[in-house]
């Protein structure tokens, strides 16, 4: 393949309507914006903007908090888990972060990768992650396996 020869799929870009380009278009005239008022006009900004009164997004309470330095975590299910281990894509006997970034399960590590128990694992598996739930925990190790959550230092 060649530079010249890439090409889009076929019809997986189409081409803009044309807006005010004549009747026969069947967008000519007032172009699909009905007839006056100030959204027929140009240099229109509206947004939330509501005539000089307070906008409601103003007038309401702000509540809450929300953490500048928070931790976020990659979320591994167990159902996902065995699917990856059933394709082979995962060895179900060491089970790592990496592991799982390699084998496409996770995206990024982000701080961490945590298990979570949604789904069913019937393998007997020895994970190493960053934390997991305890449901995930015990269907581990009901399944035969067991799960090392490593230890953060607290900041």
């Amino acid at each position: 393949m060649k530079l010249n020869e890439l090409r889009d799929n076929p019809g997986a870009s189409k081409k803009p309507k044309r807006v005010g380009r004549g009747a026969g278009s069947g967008m000519g005239k007032t172009g699909g914006r009905g007839i006056k008022g100030q959204k027929s006009r140009s240099g229109v900004a509206i947004n939330g903007y509501e005539g000089g009164q307070m906008p409601l997004y103003q007038r309401l309470p702000k509540r809450g908090f929300t953490k500048p330095n928070r931790k976020s975590y990659a979320v591994v299910n167990l159902g996902k888990l065995q699917e990856f281990i059933d394709a082979g894509k995962l060895d179900a006997k060491s089970i790592t972060e990496d592991s799982l970034v390699e084998s496409g399960l996770v995206r990024r590590k982000l701080d961490g990768i945590r298990l979570l128990a949604k789904g069913d694992l019937t393998a007997k598996a020895t994970i190493a992650v960053t934390g997991a739930s305890k449901g995930a925990v015990e269907a581990v190790e009901k399944a035969g396996g067991s799960v090392t959550v490593a230890a953060v230092a607290a900041e």
